[in-house]
């Protein structure tokens, strides 16, 4: 058999493996998979090559000139240019990357998720440039990825949809008639939409033309596409979605479900698999209501299929169906011991499917963290940056980062501000909540504001834990979830503690002589041990701390006539790390410590903090306010998409001046009072940094 196969296709193949790459043509035709380009970037570029390099296929990899010292090129065999920063000049030109497949001798392109995975024109011009596209056939990505056809298509094939209208009328009129049909609120989509983008909620009729507006904004700028359908919105529904999988030869199997219910801006915050709560009769009616939707469409390759779930009779819904890789796909992976892009390539290649249902188990249980350069108190607004520093938890079989940027890289303001995936494995949901908030409080960030404390304290909610679950969760758990932190003793005494000691280290590390008396960095003096102050702050908030050192690391530490006895001393981890151990009127602690600027960090194991010393005042001089004249200032960096005001307008507090575009999302800024426009500042396509000015207001004569 083997030196039959050997020879199939009028080729010689010197090891079984070679032919286990093989594309079957429907002609009968057969090609090989040596060479993938991943058409993508970050973590999912660098997830695809790490399976690629484990199966023998060679990467390629496509990188913007944000991207040009990348963790995704650094990982790929070969790397090519394909355009500047902006998307619509890189990772969205078709030809340019179709270019850089044949100049490399790629057999195959794997689109990853976003960009170009769910373009049907794009797979289409994979096929006929004769390059295997690593997804569905472009009929199945047209089918789905027109939220109106699917539904019709789901429908049509017995899966429960959701109420709304799906026409062709596009007009304003019709689609707030439509609206009022349904009833208010209603969910406001892009047809071509996925990710939150393009998504809104009109709660009532006056609101209706505003949120339609900018979701088509919105929509056109990531999907070149604005046409909108409207929903029922229901009140508290679970987002449960079931990974499916189909090959070249009708086989389909379900992964079982995911629960992705936490969000915030309709975008997935934390996932899980499988869905708490659920019976088995109810996942396996889930799952095999999912594997019709995708035998409707012919369906190849890895797709999943999103429902509604009531929150409390589990009736479930179709809302939509992803054609491509899922952000949390690890956690299906984890539960059925799957590697689903290996799954991918092979399926690509034209083998069946490498197991049956029957074959698939749920084995524990499995949570993915998404961890974003983000500020959770003001609305989870997206950041970006250089990551100072970057600690995660070291990787294991139940535990995995998920990344595409390492320590000293940038978050860039064109794309995604995600930093990494956390994704653990447990036997159980409680053990595996347990298990990720610990691996959360070894994943320390510096330099930008994280959702890291955010997921913490999440998996400390006693509604979740509960498995409690609902797309409202955040909103309705608000005040719990963003507790007011209160500065105890024992911590401005630690703070205060790891500045002196983390300073003294700085200093020696510069002087560099141990035995010179000049040189020493403690607070020794002959005959008595005088009492220094300190000034920290934390979130603006001035602390005024007095110290003494009664004996080299031994310290008597008072705030506001609170006194503290505090040893302490600074250790180093094997991995390099600086840990503070100290003990605090009798009790030991031990707390990660980074010194970066002035800041002071610290990393317990329920959340972070950050102290700063005052700058000098030669430091701030001309240091730039929160407005010019009392104006509106951009929350994040940008590119202004539109001017909303002119130079003489008098608008009212809270009237929106400009919106703005980052990281994928669109912003309204607004006035922060009523006055008159003295001087717009930018243009639209113009970027704009964070907290820079966007308009100027005439000074109040008062």
């Amino acid at each position: 058999m083997l030196t039959l196969l050997k020879y199939i296709g009028g080729r010689v193949w010197n090891r079984p493996s070679d032919f286990l790459k093989l594309r079957w043509h429907h002609c009968g035709q057969v090609e090989k998979i040596s060479k993938v380009l991943i058409a993508n970037r970050g973590e999912i570029a660098c997830r695809v090559m790490k399976t690629a390099k484990k199966m023998g296929i060679q990467t390629v990899a496509v990188y913007s000139d944000a991207d040009a010292n990348s963790m995704h090129v650094d990982m790929a065999d070969e790397a090519v240019r394909i355009g500047v920063a902006a998307s619509g000049e890189s990772y969205l030109r078709q030809d340019r990357i179709i270019e850089a497949a044949k100049r490399c001798g790629a057999q195959a392109i794997h689109p990853g998720y976003g960009f170009l995975s769910e373009n049907a024109e794009f797979a289409e011009l994979c096929h006929d440039s004769g390059i295997i596209f690593v997804g569905p056939p472009p009929s199945a990505i047209r089918d789905m990825g027109i939220k109106s056809t699917s539904k019709s298509i789901m429908s049509a094939a017995g899966v429960p949809v959701i109420e709304g209208y799906h026409g062709d009328d596009q007009s304003d009129s019709n689609l707030l008639s439509e609206s009022e049909k349904i009833g208010f609120p209603v969910m406001i989509k892009a047809v071509r939409g996925g990710g939150g983008k393009g998504m809104r909620i009109a709660q009532t009729k006056e609101d209706f033309l505003p949120q339609l507006e900018s979701a088509r904004r919105e929509a056109q700028k990531a999907f070149g596409d604005q046409v909108m359908l409207v929903e029922k919105f229901v009140s508290e529904p679970r987002h449960v979605e079931v990974q499916v999988f189909g090959d070249k030869h009708g086989n389909y199997v379900y992964l079982f479900e995911r629960d992705c219910s936490v969000q915030r801006r309709h975008q997935k915050v934390i996932e899980e698999a499988p869905a708490p709560g659920l019976t088995w009769e109810e996942r396996k009616s889930i799952g095999e209501a999912a594997v019709k939707a995708a035998r409707a469409v012919n369906y190849v390759g890895a797709g999943t299929v999103e429902f509604v779930l009531g929150a409390k009779d589990h009736k479930f819904y179709f809302m939509e169906m992803n054609t491509r890789l899922q952000v949390e796909h690890p956690v299906s992976e984890m539960i059925t011991g799957t590697d689903l892009v290996q799954w991918q390539l092979q399926v690509a290649a034209g083998e069946p499917l490498p197991v049956t249902q029957e074959q698939l188990q749920v084995n524990g249980h499995s949570l993915e963290a998404r961890i974003y350069a983000e500020e959770p108190g003001a609305d989870f607004m997206p950041g970006a940056g250089p990551l100072i520093r970057m600690t995660t938890p070291p990787a294991r079989p139940d535990v995995r980062v998920e990344t595409g940027v390492r320590q000293g890289d940038e978050v860039s303001v064109h794309y995604d501000p995600m930093i990494a995936k956390l994704v653990v494995w447990a036997e159980n949901r409680q053990a595996a909540i347990i298990k990720l908030k610990e691996q959360l409080s070894q994943f320390n960030v510096v330099g930008l504001n994280t959702n890291i404390d955010f997921l913490m304290s999440l998996c400390s909610h006693k509604e979740f834990l509960a498995g409690n679950v609902h797309t409202n969760f955040i909103p309705e758990h608000q005040a719990t979830l963003f507790p007011e932190r209160s500065l105890t003793s024992s911590l401005i005494a630690q703070a205060t503690v790891a500045a002196l000691l983390t300073e003294r280290a700085q200093l020696q590390y510069l002087r560099n002589d141990p035995y010179d008396p000049f040189s020493a960095t403690d607070s020794f003096r002959l005959g008595h041990n005088p009492t220094w102050e300190k000034e920290l702050s934390y979130l603006d908030t001035p602390l005024k701390v007095k110290w003494t050192e009664r004996s080299n690391g031994v310290f008597t530490v008072d705030l506001d006539g609170q006194t503290v006895e505090i040893s302490g001393v600074l250790v180093k981890s094997p991995t390099g790390e600086t840990f503070l151990k100290s003990c605090v009127n009798g009790k030991m602690n031990k707390c990660r410590v980074e010194r970066v600027d002035g800041e002071i960090y610290i990393f317990t194991k329920e959340c972070s903090y950050c102290f700063k010393e005052p700058e000098p005042s030669f430091a701030n001089v001309g240091g730039a306010g929160l407005g010019a004249g009392g104006g509106a200032v951009a929350p994040m960096p940008g590119v202004i998409e539109k001017v909303l005001v002119k130079d003489g307008d008098v608008v009212e507090a809270g009237a929106p001046l400009v919106v703005m575009i980052a990281m994928k999302m669109e912003y309204v800024i607004r006035s922060p009072k009523a006055g008159k426009i003295e001087r717009v500042l930018y243009a639209a396509g113009d970027n704009v940094k964070k907290n820079a000015p966007v308009v100027k207001m005439e000074e109040s004569q008062e």
